[in-house]
């Protein structure tokens, strides 16, 4: 790329740089997503310069297939009841270690070996993640009953990226296992957030489950029942989907689903008008 081309090619970015100034911004950073670990630096690089041009990013991270690995580790069997984990208070604990510890602190890590400013949260701190048990038969697998975002707004103001790790907590000091993407639609509801970024390991939501070129580029949330009845949204998807919506409902200006094994694929959406995910509209 020569000099003239550079220099374009930020003229262009421009007016996304000056739209997303000073706004939130939340990254959903998927478990199944992050193996790749070259993919997982340029998505913190990536995620270092929009902070470094004025967007707040807050990132927001799973860890499932982690998790699932130290129990094997454990000699201890991983159970799922509708895609969610039954959790003891064995696994909730493994669940704090990888989640809160090892994968937290080696993305904060990483960001800051990449000239970022990145702080490690988990919802335990300042009661963030306020949660209840979903249902008896899935243990301490968490149903969140309030989002308190003023830790995170702290970190934001004092020019730092928060690191959150999807750990919830009662008032009685029990720890909860929260579902990622919930936790973070919640956190961007909260916050306000311009726009909400799920990123995964699929290329968005597709027409065909096993054809990629059968990309939706954008779904308006009222279609989505019917989208499920046809199938179209099934499995893992639908959770994943609702909580787009719910993000929607609750005031966030633009959705996205981004496939994580896409180079810069946060930043092809942010800063330019070429769409290469699914984006949830309500009109």
């Amino acid at each position: 790329m020569d000099n003239s081309l550079r220099v374009q090619t930020l003229i262009e970015a421009l007016p996304y740089i000056q739209k997303y100034n000073n706004k939130i911004v939340v990254v959903k950073y998927g478990g199944n997503a992050m193996i790749n670990e070259e993919l997982k630096t340029a998505v913190m690089r990536d995620i270092v310069l929009l902070s470094l041009i004025g967007v707040k990013v807050v990132l927001v991270h799973g860890g499932g297939p982690e998790i699932t690995e130290t129990l094997n580790l454990l000699g201890k069997e991983s159970k799922f009841v509708d895609g969610l984990r039954v959790t003891d208070r064995e696994t909730a604990e493994v669940a704090l270690m990888v989640l809160a510890g090892k994968i937290n602190k080696n993305l904060v890590s990483l960001i800051n070996s990449i000239e970022g400013n990145a702080v490690g949260l988990c919802g335990i701190d300042g009661h963030m993640i306020e949660a209840t048990m979903l249902d008896e038969k899935l243990g301490y697998v968490g149903e969140i009953t309030a989002v308190n975002a003023k830790i995170i707004k702290d970190v934001l103001e004092k020019g730092y990226i928060p690191v959150i790790s999807t750990i919830g907590c009662d008032r009685q000091g029990n720890i909860y296992n929260i579902n990622a993407d919930t936790a973070a639609a919640m956190i961007a509801a909260e916050l306000g957030a311009e726009s909400f970024i799920s990123m995964t390991d699929i290329k968005g939501l597709l027409r065909e489950k096993d054809d990629e070129e059968s990309l939706i580029s954008q779904v308006d949330i009222k279609d989505a029942p019917e989208l499920i009845e046809q199938g179209v949204i099934s499995g893992g998807m639908i959770p994943k989907v609702n909580c787009c919506i719910d993000a929607i409902k609750g005031g966030v200006g633009k959705v996205f689903i981004l496939d994580g094994r896409v180079p810069h694929s946060i930043l092809i959406e942010t800063l330019t008008n070429e769409g290469v995910g699914t984006m949830f509209v309500n009109k």
